[in-house]
């Protein structure tokens, strides 16, 4: 090693740091060379293989202690941001994910510039470029953590309605709010300008601490408000009333009953037998002794039973099934353990307490029916059943003693409207989820769709189906929302919106199921599986905003580092991917939505004195493919790796889209919260949501506040003042934006993260409005808790 310009011999620690730099150069331009390579052979961009020489030349030079080698690198550092431009234009986290590391790299051999030479010109041009390169890493630094991507109002929202101080406020009765499940309140109390003074009012702990994640217990709750008392339940299936003032325990009901996995409670329902409207008689022609347990709470449970408790007493009401219990796994015939579940709240309308299920996804053929069912709130009597797979049942099963197995269920929440007699139902599809060979032509009618059906008898009305013969598990995995769309001549457009999996929205006359937003027809691709069957055209929403289901090309991979982007590269160049319905097949697809969302059983809110709906989704890609059966060994139909789909030809494996380091290949957001106007089906405003604070790289908190937007999992909240609550993200937070701008005005620290869904009241007692979240732990994190926290206005507001 030579010391350039002059014969003086460099130090051993420098020619060891400048070994150093190049064994770290060297390992650098190898990767770019092997992977640009492989990247190449699947007609991939050739710019790695180019970089990685050139790095393999500087690490040469330096190892020799010439400045010959900064210079190389220096020039493939320009080329990369040429390079960077061209690819992925001026969006700053794709351009971070390419230049940032090289930044980082150039700047260390600058600063060693001075170890390879004497020459005054080289030192002073290197101490340059490094000052270059060290405003340039800094000021990306700091602007990493402003958020991108966002999309601000392009015109001045009005003022918030102030509330009509004659009306009393209602209660949050149910889990959507109301039965319409607009997850909206009309209060004022807190508001953009005073939200920053909230603070914890009180916290209680439910004792149920969720034990695992992924598919284990997590807690998904948004409790609900009756007058004074406020009604919690938890993934192992206690149910809890407390203070609405001081969260004090007034009594608990422990249900038992688990199962080993998908213990989840997203909520329990209200019914009051003095105001319910009644809209059938019992079926044996009794009268129902409504003096028993007038006022109850309606628990679901992860093993398949109905109870009803007294709000008062916390005791099972003894008129209702068998002591307070209906079994739901009556009709059924075999239900393994863990294939037919309650996860998400029961719907009360009028005077029944309906349900549906959730049944577990890719098993096998034939598992339980996805039957939904209504029982007499009173007395558990049921009153009829809808049978997707039977259009005969109306009650109890007229063949072979079960309902259909394996139809399309209702796992989500439902909603209903009144005045109309629908319920609305949102179907998933026939399990499994990624072969459909076996389906019979009744399971696929109604698989994937909205149903709205006659209260007082099940029958249909109408349905819309949102994907046709699927493939892909994109159920409609979320409560349909009701709201009356005003018209300019003032009368007003009754719709219900769907969201899906796919990303998209789907707003229909929710009196006939019509389209009010354009929906067309289009050709998708055809699979090539023997036995199979395609359709050839899906229903796509193009008369509303999408969210995160874009068909995906090369330059859309990211990841923190060049290095894992090229594996992203190289995975996405290796998989077949066709767009939304990209089929399942033997070879490797890539399926983006994935399973997940999109949009997921949270719904959305909606704010009626606006118009404004409150989307918040998640944008996962999923690499599947399917595995001939003599290939498949093991596995479960739960989350991710093998499912067995056993009585088909095929199993199927399945894994998230994700980088070497954990983090989703395709580049950010990865979530957002996004406001549309229903009466222009526009988008007003998108914010990106949630930070890598409590999370990162190989599942490891990062803990710092960079709003790069992470996936989201729960529902959000409106208030008539203007504020939009939501805390389902990666990160420990509570947050508030307010609804007009998508400006965040504030956020509580959590203790650990949650996935339920806030909720407000004002108390009958003190006229405070409290905003109440449970946070049990979010999705990605070890850490969980059993927490159960009010927030108000210091008393003097």
């Amino acid at each position: 090693m030579t010391l350039e310009n002059s014969e003086e011999r460099p130090s051993l620690a420098a020619r060891l740091w400048l070994w150093l730099l190049a064994a770290v150069l060297l390992a650098a331009g190898l990767f770019f060379v092997i992977g640009g390579g492989k990247l190449i052979s699947l007609g991939g961009s050739w710019y790695f293989l180019i970089a990685g020489l050139a790095i393999l030349a500087s690490a040469v030079q330096i190892a020799r202690g010439k400045v010959a080698g900064a210079a190389i690198f220096g020039l493939t550092f320009l080329g990369t941001v040429i390079w960077s431009l061209w690819d992925a234009g001026l969006d700053f986290w794709p351009l971070v994910s390419r230049l940032f590391a090289m930044a980082v790299g150039g700047l260390v051999i600058a600063l060693s510039v001075p170890l390879m030479t004497r020459a005054v010109a080289a030192r002073r041009q290197a101490w340059a470029s490094a000052a270059v390169l060290l405003v340039g890493i800094v000021a990306t630094a700091v602007s990493a953590f402003a958020p991108k991507n966002v999309i601000a109002p392009t015109e001045t929202a009005a003022a918030p309605k102030p509330v009509d101080p004659s009306v009393k406020p209602a209660d949050w009765s149910a889990w959507g709010a109301n039965v319409e499940g607009r997850k909206f309140a009309a209060l004022d109390q807190i508001t953009p300008a005073n939200v920053n003074e909230l603070k914890v009012a009180w916290t209680a702990h439910t004792g149920d601490i969720p034990k695992s994640t992924g598919a284990g217990a997590e807690d998904q709750n948004t409790p609900i408000q009756i007058g004074d008392s406020l009604f919690v339940c938890t993934a192992y299936g206690k149910v809890l009333a407390l203070d609405v003032d001081s969260g004090k325990e007034k009594w608990t009901y422990v249900s038992g009953g688990t199962i080993p996995a998908w213990q989840r409670c997203r909520g329990v329902a209200y019914y009051d037998e003095t105001s319910a409207q009644r809209v059938t008689e019992q079926p044996d022609g009794s009268t129902p002794d409504a003096s028993v347990s007038p006022k109850r709470v309606f628990v679901p449970t992860v093993d398949g039973r109905l109870i009803a408790l007294d709000t008062e007493t916390g005791k099972p009401a003894a008129n209702f099934g068998t002591d307070g219990i209906v079994d739901l796994k009556a009709g059924m015939g075999e239900v393994k353990p863990g294939y037919y579940q309650q996860t998400s709240t029961p719907l009360v309308a009028a005077n029944l307490v309906i349900v549906g299920g959730r049944v577990a996804d890719n098993n096998e053929v034939g598992e339980p029916s996805g039957v939904v069912r209504a029982y007499d709130a009173v007395t558990g009597q049921l009153v009829w059943a809808w049978d997707s797979g039977n259009p005969n049942v109306t009650r109890e099963p007229v063949e072979n003693g079960i309902y259909t197995p394996g139809s399309p269920n209702v796992w989500a929440a439902m909603s209903y409207d009144p005045k109309l007699g629908l319920v609305y139902l949102p179907t998933g599809n026939t399990t499994p989820d990624f072969w459909g060979g076996e389906r019979s032509a009744e399971e696929d009618k109604y698989s994937s769709s909205i149903v709205a059906v006659n209260v007082a008898t099940g029958r249909p009305a109408w349905h819309f189906q949102t994907v046709h013969h699927d493939l892909w598990d994109f159920d409609v995995p979320a409560q349909p929302v009701l709201y009356d769309i005003p018209n300019a001549d003032g009368t007003t457009t009754p719709a219900v919106v769907g969201v899906s999996k796919t990303g998209m929205v789907y707003l229909l006359n929710r009196e006939t199921g019509k389209p009010l937003a354009d929906i067309v027809e289009k050709p998708v691709p055809a699979g090539n599986l023997e036995g199979e069957r395609y359709s050839p055209t899906q229903p796509y929403s193009v008369g509303m905003p999408s969210f995160g289901n874009d068909e995906l090309k090369e330059s859309d991979m990211w990841g923190a580092t060049p290095f894992d982007q090229l594996m992203c590269r190289i995975s996405f160049k290796g998989m077949r991917h066709q767009g939304v319905f990209t089929p399942p097949g033997l070879d490797h697809a890539l399926q983006m939505p994935g399973s997940l969302g999109g949009m997921n059983w949270g719904s959305v809110s909606i704010d009626p004195t606006t118009g404004y709906m409150f989307v918040n989704d998640m944008r996962l890609g999923l690499a599947n493919y399917n595995v001939p059966r003599k290939d498949v060994h093991g596995g479960n139909g739960i989350e991710m790796g093998m499912v067995p789909m056993l009585g088909t030809p095929y199993g199927a494996m399945r894994q998230r889209f994700l980088s070497p380091l954990g983090i989703p290949c395709q580049k950010p957001p990865f979530g957002t919260l996004s406001a549309v106007d229903l009466k222009t089906h526009k988008l007003v405003w998108q914010v990106p949501l949630g930070t890598v604070k409590d999370t990162g790289p190989f599942g490891i908190p990062m803990g710092l506040s960079i709003p790069i937007g992470m996936p989201t999992l729960g529902p959000s909240m409106a208030t008539q003042s203007g504020l939009v609550f939501f805390a389902g993200t990666q990160d420990f937070y509570l947050r508030a934006f307010d609804s007009r701008t998508g400006k965040e005005v504030w956020k509580a620290r959590l203790p650990v993260g949650s996935q339920g869904g806030p909720m407000t009241y004002v108390s009958p007692k003190t006229g405070r409005q409290y905003v109440v979240i449970t946070a049990g732990g979010a999705r990605q994190s070890p850490e969980r808790g059993d927490y159960v926290i009010a927030y108000a206005l210091p008393d003097a507001k």
